[in-house]
Order: structure tokens, then sequence, then C-alpha cells
């Protein structure tokens, strides 16, 4: 039987948990997007190439897809508050320490720290909002703690430029650190203890085939992405990926304890949002990787003026959370998830469109529409796939949703990545010597991404999740 926490909620505790969560997630979703900027800084601190620093943010990235399948487990065994507050004050340290960082074994190994305090923090966060959540009320608090995965991505490349203009690449890590202090006092005051604690086995081998298939998926698709590495290479790393993937498959699914349950893969609602989902977190993913390509490299534009035209899709993000949730109640899951995906890939393709010559208020026009569709859609994927998961297997739900979260959204980045060669290819040239031409193959294979991802949504019935989105009651007379 899964955990519950029995001990009495303070009124107004479920909201504070909820922007609680997403603050913690908007500081690990930000850590992995916003040191692109500062690498070449950092470079230059450490007295190395900007190049060789990519390793920082892998080594953040493939952390969090081996340790966030045991976030369940952990969460279970020692209890969500004592977790999820250890989960920060592990982030907090690291952030001090990769700040303090003086060489790049020194700041990968911190780096790596990090990522395991990320790898418990988000998927441990997410499952104590969504126990003391009623049903009713899930609609709203998903709303609320999926905002960092939309936000995080776009502000991060901007804000990174700007400490590192004005301050220090450290001042990054130190931001860290009030936030840190701040959420562990507030975790260990409105987190409730788990008075019942589950004591299942550890799935040790379950663990290292998770570990290293994500490891192995994820390391391929960078070299996927990567235009000095060969196909043939690249290759041989995702079959080696999918063979491990199989092999886990396997053994979770036969296991009587598995380190992360695939039970809730039964449940369409959660089904549909774990397939078609995950490539439409891919479309989307490989945006903030694109954009800023295209305006600095295809365009011409300086990293300031770039940052400042990405801000238009958070903008779009923003403004459209107030109207997200009496959209879904108004037309239900099915309908708005796939009219608002085929809008959402509709809106990719019209980047495409996007020229050097195009006036700054139609880019700008552009990708508010964009953050539009996309705010809607990356909403009602993360609310409809916990309509129906009862209580005692949200912590599986949790767990198994947060590993294919990460995996897909890492994923996109190398979609992008593979988009690029591949218009590369298609007009005749070097990958190293990009046109704005191939930025909008780019746009386009990507928009047909998040096309087919809609596919998927085909096969929900009409009143999916209506007890969440209140649908059906919203039609009934009074």
């Amino acid at each position: 039987m899964s955990v519950s926490s029995s001990a009495p909620t303070r009124i107004g505790a479920p909201v504070l948990i909820t922007s609680l969560v997403a603050a913690a997630m908007f500081m690990e979703n930000l850590d992995g997007t916003i040191i692109a900027t500062a690498l070449p800084q950092m470079a230059r601190s450490f007295n190395m190439h900007a190049a060789d620093l990519s390793i920082g943010i892998t080594s953040y990235l493939l952390t969090l897809a081996v340790f966030i399948p045991i976030s369940g487990w952990i969460a279970d065994r020692f209890g969500t508050r004592n977790v999820f507050t250890a989960a920060l004050a592990v982030f907090t340290t690291a952030s001090v320490m990769c700040g303090m960082a003086h060489g790049l074994v020194e700041f990968t190994a911190t780096r790596i720290l990090q990522g395991i305090g990320g790898a418990m923090m988000v998927p441990v966060g997410r499952l104590a909002v969504l126990r003391v959540t009623p049903k009713e009320g899930l609609m709203r608090a998903i709303s609320i703690i999926t905002w960092p995965a939309l936000v995080a991505p776009i502000i991060g490349p901007p804000l990174g430029g700007i400490i590192t203009t004005y301050f220090t690449w450290r001042w990054i890590f130190y931001l860290n650190v009030p936030l840190g202090i701040a959420g562990m006092a507030m975790a260990w005051r409105f987190l409730g203890p788990d008075n019942e604690r589950q004591t299942r086995p550890f799935d040790g081998l379950g663990f290292a085939l998770c570990g290293i298939a994500g490891t192995t998926v994820m390391y391929s698709a960078e070299l996927l992405g990567s235009a000095d590495t060969s196909w043939p290479l690249a290759s041989a790393f995702l079959l080696a990926g999918v063979v491990t993937s199989a092999a886990a498959l396997v053994h979770l699914r036969r296991t009587p304890h598995p380190v992360i349950d695939l039970s809730a893969l039964r449940i369409r609602t959660f089904a549909v949002a774990m397939g078609g989902g995950s490539l439409f977190r891919m479309s989307i993913g490989a945006v903030p990787f694109l954009l800023p390509l295209m305006f600095q490299i295809g365009f011409g534009m300086n990293p300031f003026e770039s940052g400042l035209l990405t801000l238009a899709m958070f903008a779009g993000n923003l403004a459209m959370k107030l109207v997200t949730t009496p959209l879904m109640r108004r037309f239900g899951f099915r309908s708005v998830l796939i009219v608002n995906g085929a809008c959402s890939a509709l809106t990719l393709a019209l980047i495409s469109l996007l020229t050097p010559a195009t006036p700054y208020v139609w880019i700008v026009a552009a990708l508010f529409l964009s953050g539009l569709a996309r705010s809607v859609q990356f909403t009602a994927l993360n609310t409809v796939s916990f309509a129906d998961v009862p209580k005692p297997q949200m912590s599986g739900a949790s767990t198994l949703s947060s590993t294919i979260s990460q995996m897909s959204m890492g994923m996109g980045v190398a979609a992008g990545a593979v988009a690029l060669r591949i218009a590369a290819w298609w007009h005749g040239h070097d990958a190293h010597a990009l046109t704005p031409a191939d930025f909008s193959v780019a746009f386009v294979l990507v928009a047909i991404l998040g096309l087919v991802a809609v596919a998927d949504v085909l096969t929900l019935s009409s009143n999916a999740g209506e007890h969440v989105s209140g649908h059906r009651r919203s039609e009934k007379p009074s």
C-alpha cells in the first residue's frame, strides 16, 4: 500500500505547498539552461576552451536521468517531507560549491551533486502536491507547477547573459541560496509528516538498468545532434540504449517491486500523456535551442536582441494561464488537446517563415502565439496525466512521469540539433555553416513532430478527465 500523509493539512497549506514546489521546480529547470550563456566567461575562469565545459550541462542532465527513477522509492521509504527538504539542502549546498569551483573536475563533481538534489526535488515535490490536492483542485495545482518547465528554458539564456555581463557567472549559482533556505523552512513547516511508510525492497537491478538506459539514450541523442559525430557511431549508441531500455522494461514488468511502477500506463489518460505527450514535449523542447541559434547565427542578431525576442514566447505562456482552466472546463481535455495541439504545430511552422528581413513586430507576434498554444497544451497534458490515477498509485506515476518528461525534454534539444543536421544535408552544405533556410526546415520538422503527437490524443474518450476539468458538470442545467 502506498504511503499517505495522515497529518492534518493547515488551512491554505495546499496552495503554499504548490507554490513552494513550483519555485523548487523553477530552480531545477533554470539551472539546466541558464549556464549556457555563461560558458565563455566560465572557460576563462578555468583557463580552458568553452566547448570543453559542455560537460557541465550534460553531467547535470544525465544525473537527473539516472536518479529520478529511485525518487519514488526514497520518498516512500523516508517520507516526502524529509526527502524534499533534504533534496533542497543538497541542491542549495551544491549550488554554493558550483559557484566556488576553480576547475573543470571540481565543477563537474558539484554539478553531479546538484543533479542528485534536483532528481529528488522535482518528482518528490510533485508527489507532495498530488497527495494534498483533491481531484477538483488538481487542474489549478498542475497549472501552477508546470509553468517552470515552460518559463525556465525561455528566460534562462537571457537571464544568464545579464548576470554574466554585469556581475559574474558565480552569481548564477549563489542566487539559489536564499531561495533554497526559504524553501527548506517552508517545506518543514507546511509538509505534514508521513505517519505510514512503505518498506518495499529496493530494486537494485532495475535501478542499474534504468540508469544505463537513460544515460545511453540521452548520450546517443546528443551524439546524433553533434555535427562532429558520425551517424554510425551515434546510431550504435542509440541501438545500445534501445536494447538496454527493452531489458529494463522486461525487468520492471516481471519484478514484484520495481524501482519504477509501470502499472499507471494501463490508465488511458496517463498513457496518452506519456506517449503522445512525450512527442509534444520533444517538439517544444527543441524551440529554446533553435530560436537563439536562428536569431544569432541565421539573422545576425547579438545575444541581447535574441534574448529580448525570446521573451515574447514567455509573455504568451503567462498570458494564456488566465484562460487555460476555463477552456478545459468548457471544451474538455480531448477537444482542447486535439485543436490546440494542431494550433501549436501550426505556430511552429509559422516560425519557419521568419527571415532576417521580417519586421520585429511580426517576429514578436509569431513567438507570442506559439507561447499561447504551448502553454495550453503543456498544462492540459500534465493535468490529464494524473486525472484518473488513484492515490495509491500516485508515487509510482509521479516517478514515471518525471523520468519520461525529463528524458523527452532532453531529447527535444537533440531533436532540434538533428533537424539542423538534416536541413544542412538537404541544402547540400556542412552542418557548421548554417543558413536561415536551414532553420526554416528545422522548424518545419519540429512542427511535424508536434503534429504527430496529436494522433495519440484521438484515442481518448470525449469525457476523459471530466471529474477534474468539470467539463460535463458545466454543461448540465443548474
